[in-house]
């Protein structure tokens, strides 16, 4: 039960901290794929910005951690220098490396959620903020983007369980995550079907968590639509 404990608590910061720094990044990357690319600067910076987010839509995750784990977390060991430096002791352990593949990922996935959602804003609603003659920006904070987190959350609610699941990968780089502890508890007691059995129901009641949680913002963000 304490490792299970750990699994779980490793699990839950690992996915959330990854889904926090994923969707701080997604936001505006979602809004330079969604914007017209007029001058110089916003086309280089959407070209950037689409190439990333097809970059890590386009290959496995499990790929991605092993790149950044391998090719630039071990790799950066062998830089001279860096095991005297004070950040050596964080580098060194497996977890930033894994926090950053999974930011970087749902940073892709999310970016083009938030896209699709500001595309989609219906034309009626900004030409009526146009006709009460509010400026670009007070109609992107007042229109558009509340708008858009309405038709968001369902998708993103989906990309907040697909990481949950995908953080299982954690384990292949030595973490305790919940797949991670079961792994260790069927190599230490040869019982394959209990420890992972009691993994799949955590992660059952877990991702049945999320979903509640995202069909109570639903109707918290949509009630204005519901016909009494």
């Amino acid at each position: 039960m304490p490792l299970l404990a750990e699994g779980i608590w490793t699990t839950l910061w690992l996915v959330g901290i990854s889904l926090l720094c994923g969707l701080v990044l997604a936001v505006p990357f979602g809004v330079i794929l969604a914007s017209a690319a007029q001058g110089i600067t916003l086309k280089i910076a959407k070209a950037l910005v689409s190439a990333f987010s097809y970059v890590f839509r386009g290959t496995p995750m499990l790929v991605q951690l092993y790149i950044i784990y391998y090719g630039v977390g071990l790799q950066l060991g062998a830089v001279e220098g860096i095991r005297e430096s004070v950040l050596w002791p964080i580098l060194r352990q497996s977890w930033p490396w894994a926090l950053l593949a999974f930011t970087l990922n749902t940073a892709a996935y999310t970016s083009e959620i938030v896209r699709g959602a500001i595309e989609t804003t219906p034309k009626g609603e900004v030409e009526a903020a146009w006709a009460m003659g509010m400026s670009k920006g007070l109609i992107f904070r007042r229109i558009i983007m509340p708008s858009a987190i309405e038709r968001a959350l369902p998708a993103y609610g989906n990309e907040v369980i697909f990481m949950l699941h995908g953080s299982a990968l954690a384990s292949v780089v030595t973490l305790l995550d919940i797949t991670g502890v079961a792994r260790t508890l069927y190599a230490k007691y040869y019982e394959p079907f209990t420890p992972f059995i009691v993994a799949a129901v955590i992660y059952l009641l877990i991702t049945l968590l999320i979903t509640l949680l995202f069909r109570w913002l639903e109707n918290r963000y949509t009630r204005h639509l519901i016909k009494h």
